[in-house]
């Protein structure tokens, strides 16, 4: 079976059981704005996508913060197809639908030390399910919970109840034992799911900066849409963005947060953990566990503009943290891990052309380079304090321009190689 944290580009929602069918549209879909949720003092841990089996780093801090030995996770798939649309579902090597998934999670969380791992049949089949005292009551048995990867608006779908956006049982049963100090862990979609008011719902970087966002889910994959009311709330001090580096998503993460009124992204990495103690309190804090990173968008200080070339943004903060960092929410700083060490640049060697800065899917020369790649090279040289680099596409070409400001500072795991970089200004313009 595929890793079920594979992201989908888009696949038309069915709800077999309930015989509604949700057919992707131009027409932009909005909410009324969610309850205020309240503060908690459990712990989130989210995964840009591309979860591996053998991460213990990751499954080990999800079955830690449910209890250890006696940890038991509740393992909610609802953003996977159902069984009656996977035409593989008979198949254990190829099926891809939520039962299935939630069975190949489960094993993986037995195998990486949790007591019990459960899937909670809650999907597009089973939308009832979400309002099953029976299912309510399994929830509440767990000590930990896990959403897995496919599309997050079927976590919408099946989980919160229409135009009113408000909780199923199931959820609020869910949000009530993150409250009180359960896990709540998510890959891919299962990540993106946790976020605010004005969740993504899909876009690439290059559309988004040259057309801007809309409310709503499109079929057109390309186009930046987003939820106004959000998904579930659990993490409010930043927009969410996931599979960051691998399909350079940080041009519509900046689009969306300009548009919608944001101040900070969370850009998760693949394989790598944003684990959050505390989310929605005053003593929030943020750990990065995992082989990449989470990349820190700061706009704070941004401002945009239009111009007969396109548009533009200035005044941006990159931030990228790695392994071992960790970073306090309210006061907007880093802490290197404590194997870190401030890395002075002694190369000499320029920065390479970069001319695909977001990752354009036509590219036949595929994506030797990213923004994160510019970064890390800029930090790695004396000979330049500032890098540029471009998109692919050239109407208008953005030109991506990042700077070594005063605040800048970059550290070290092995004495040469930039691995966490704080304070890199950012701007993009449209040429």
């Amino acid at each position: 079976m595929r890793n079920p944290s594979t992201p989908h580009r888009r696949a038309l929602l069915t709800a077999g059981a309930a015989g509604l069918v949700l057919a992707l549209t131009t027409t932009p879909v909005t909410y009324a704005a969610p309850h205020p949720k309240p503060p908690t003092s459990g712990s989130l841990v989210l995964i840009g996508g591309g979860l591996k089996a053998d991460n213990t780093a990751v499954y080990g801090e999800i079955i830690k913060r449910a209890g250890g030995a006696g940890a038991r996770i509740g393992i909610i798939t609802a953003a996977s197809v159902p069984a009656s649309q996977d035409a593989h579902a008979d198949d254990p090597q190829r099926c891809g639908n939520s039962a299935c998934n939630g069975a190949y999670y489960a094993d993986l969380f037995k195998r990486h030390g949790a007591a019990d791992a459960q899937w909670v049949p809650v999907d597009l089949d089973h939308i009832d399910a979400a309002d099953s005292e029976e299912v309510v009551a399994q929830i509440n048995a767990m000590t930990g919970f896990f959403f897995g990867g496919g599309d997050q608006y079927r976590y919408v779908t099946t989980l919160l109840h229409g135009e009113e956006h408000t909780d199923s049982k199931v959820l609020a049963a869910i949000r009530a034992k993150l409250a009180s100090g359960a896990v709540v862990a998510g890959s891919s979609a299962g990540a993106q799911i946790a976020a605010g008011r004005d969740m993504v719902t899909g876009g690439d970087s290059y559309q988004g900066l040259r057309d801007g966002s809309a409310p709503g889910y499109f079929d057109d994959p390309t186009r930046l849409g987003y939820l106004p009311a959000g998904g579930f709330g659990f993490l409010t001090s930043g927009l969410i963005d996931t599979h960051t580096g691998a399909y350079g998503r940080e041009g519509r993460a900046l689009r969306l947060a300009a548009d919608t009124g944001h101040d900070r992204v969370y850009g998760l990495e693949e394989n790598t953990a944003l684990i959050v103690d505390r989310p929605g309190t005053a003593t929030e804090h943020i750990t990065v566990r995992g082989t990449n990173g989470v990349t820190i968008l700061d706009l704070r200080r941004a401002e945009t503009k239009r111009t007969p070339q396109g548009w533009s943004l200035h005044g941006a903060r990159y931030n990228h943290l790695t392994d071992g960092d960790r970073y306090t929410a309210h006061t907007w700083t880093t802490h290197p891990a404590a194997t870190k060490r401030r890395l002075h640049a002694l190369s000499q060697t320029p920065v390479p052309m970069n001319t695909d800065v977001f990752y354009a899917t036509d590219n036949p020369d595929g994506h030797p380079y990213s923004l994160l790649g510019t970064a890390r090279a800029l930090a790695a040289t004396r000979a330049q304090r500032t890098a540029t680099a471009t998109t692919y596409e050239t109407a208008p070409r953005f030109t991506v321009t990042l700077t070594k400001s005063g605040r800048y500072a970059t550290w070290t795991s092995d004495g040469s190689t930039p691995a966490t970089m704080t304070g890199l200004d950012l701007s993009i313009t449209a040429r």
